[in-house]
């Protein structure tokens, strides 16, 4: 398997979209340690590039993602205090903080099952379109493990925690169509309408104002931990550096002349 994963993971830019493509459909698209690097580097480069203004995450084959693959953890036994801490730290949860601190909107293209760190990955996405065929699940307790890959984190902000405990603590399957009732997924299709679906939320994305997007969602991100002051704080800071944005002299300039607006993403 290539250090750099390009076989495994790939990617291109286009019309504004970046897409991150899963390629191990062999192995239900589990994610080895040198993929998870470079979507982690991936998506950095669409922070810093001012051409990409989204992300879309999808996969081939019938699997969007099974997770980390245990296949390529090394062998058992013990290890020294302190190193599985390092491991989770510096691999899975980090995956998970560059989705969640990417300032561009991050689309997750969900067609089959999402388990684990894989349900964790669409997670932390943006917004999910997702097939009628797919689920999402938590198996960690059938392996007698608990909660990894950020899922403490995540699951409560999404799900509330009654519901993120009985996931966490059961490791049933979520259908698509009943995460879509618990406000999880925005788009439930079915599978030859995915593609499309997807595509056409990324062009509508990559259309708007990108930087006021950014802004929002970090405002959104940090609302449930931090405090009123400080969120209304980091409001009208966040609108004090947008105004500033050619998009927001668009926006303005567009609704006066009654016109479409056409942003830039700067």
């Amino acid at each position: 398997m290539a250090d750099d994963a390009s076989d495994t993971v790939l990617s291109g830019v286009e019309a504004g979209v970046m897409r991150i493509t899963l390629n191990r459909p062999d192995r239900g698209n589990a994610i080895a340690p040198n993929q998870r690097d470079r979507i982690i580097a991936l998506l950095a480069e669409a922070d810093a590039d001012q051409a990409v203004r989204v992300v879309l995450i999808q996969s081939t084959g019938k699997h969007f993602c099974t997770g980390a693959d245990i296949g390529n953890m090394g062998g058992g036994g013990e290890r020294p205090a302190g190193s599985t801490m390092r491991i989770m730290l510096n691999g899975a949860q980090k995956l998970i903080a560059a989705v969640l601190d990417c300032g561009k909107p991050v689309i997750a293209a969900v067609q089959g099952p999402a388990a684990g760190m894989g349900a964790h990955l669409a997670l932390a996405s943006d917004m999910i379109v997702a097939s009628d065929a797919a689920w999402f699940s938590q198996p960690f307790v059938l392996r007698g493990i608990t909660l990894d890959a950020a899922g403490a984190y995540l699951l409560p902000r999404r799900l509330g925690l009654q519901k993120a405990k009985e996931l966490a603590f059961l490791g049933d399957k979520l259908p698509a169509d009943e995460a879509k009732a618990l406000g999880l997924v925005n788009i439930v299709c079915a599978p030859e309408e995915l593609a499309d679906k997807a595509n056409a939320l990324a062009a509508r994305l990559a259309a708007g104002a990108t930087t006021a997007i950014s802004l929002s969602k970090r405002l959104l991100n940090a609302s449930l931990d931090t405090s009123r002051a400080d969120a209304f704080l980091a409001e009208a800071m966040a609108q004090e550096i947008n105004g500033k944005t050619g998009d927001a002299k668009e926006g303005v300039t567009a609704f006066m002349e009654k016109r479409p607006t056409n942003f830039r993403g700067y």
